[in-house]
């Protein structure tokens, strides 16, 4: 890791080398939420299917799952495709250390059930299958635990304190925040500091659709997944084509990179999730693909 500057961010580092529009946009357009840009598209399963018999044969439980694919190929593409991995924060852009993926695990599918926070890191030599161990266990620790990660450990703290207290707490943090100051044990699991936020609304029988950025934290892709369902197409000669897809919805901070950028972006993660055996290299080995697929 390069040595840290005056400027960096404990988590990224100040981007100082960019064109003026890049440099003036962020003070003329200030918020994230402001600045969002979406993509949409419709995941043919067809090959993932295929991919999955056969990682799966002979598996009774934790099983590869469409999410952990979709999650592998988009944490590959932010390896590959630096620029996905920054954000602004106080008028400035910065760039991500780490490739982070993130996403809510409900401890059990109940109206009541408590939610946990899973956060961990998409290393540069990740494999699909060392990805799998490493989301299995996180989400095992999540479910287990009453309370296994620090950002809701501090929330639980901060409920019992009284209102104008707690809001104290809040207005200060959001402060430093915006500095890169706020301390680990308040941020160190928030989604909303993570490169990727993935939410499976699929998993409980929702449709996708499109979910806002926040100005807290440093996220600027939230990824959403959907239902599966049948989908027809018709292929070039006019034949009727129906086969499984999940729909996704992108949600990105439009200031981060310009539209050609995403376009490759989501080209890349069409091709690794046409061809799911290329996760199962290192996530820094290179992918052929086209963005007029």
């Amino acid at each position: 890791m390069a040595k840290r500057k005056w400027g960096d961010r404990k988590d990224a580092k100040l981007l100082r080398d960019l064109p003026a529009l890049n440099l003036i946009m962020p003070g003329i357009m200030p918020n994230r939420a402001d600045n969002e840009a979406f993509i949409s598209f419709d995941l043919d399963l067809r090959p993932l299917d295929a991919y999955l018999a056969e990682k799966n044969k002979g598996k009774a439980e934790d099983k590869l799952t469409y999410f952990q694919l979709i999650a592998a190929a988009v944490g590959k593409c932010f390896i590959l495709r630096p620029k996905m991995n920054r954000f602004i924060c106080n008028n400035r852009v910065y760039e991500k250390n780490d490739v982070t993926v993130a996403f809510v695990v409900k401890k059990k599918f109940e109206d009541k059930a408590e939610e946990g926070l899973a956060y961990l890191v998409y290393d540069p030599d990740e494999t699909i299958d060392s990805f799998h161990e490493k989301i299995t266990r996180v989400i095992h620790t999540t479910r287990r635990e009453k309370n296994s990660d620090t950002s809701t450990d501090a929330m639980e703290v901060l409920k019992k304190m009284p209102h104008f207290m707690r809001m104290a707490i809040v207005k200060g943090t959001l402060w430093l925040d915006k500095h890169g100051w706020a301390p680990e044990m308040l941020i160190g699991s928030d989604p909303n500091h993570a490169s990727i936020f993935l939410s499976n609304l699929g998993s409980i029988g929702l449709e996708c659709g499109y979910h806002h950025l926040v100005n807290w934290g440093t996220n600027s892709c939230f990824i959403v997944i959907g239902k599966k369902y049948m989908k027809k197409e018709y292929d070039s000669e006019g034949r009727e084509d129906i086969h499984p897809v999940v729909p996704v919805g992108i949600t990105l901070d439009e200031r981060i990179a310009d539209g050609y950028y995403y376009s490759g972006s989501v080209a890349l993660v069409k091709e690794l999730l046409a061809h799911p055996e290329l996760l199962e290299k290192p996530a820094s080995a290179e992918v052929e693909y086209s963005i007029r697929r």
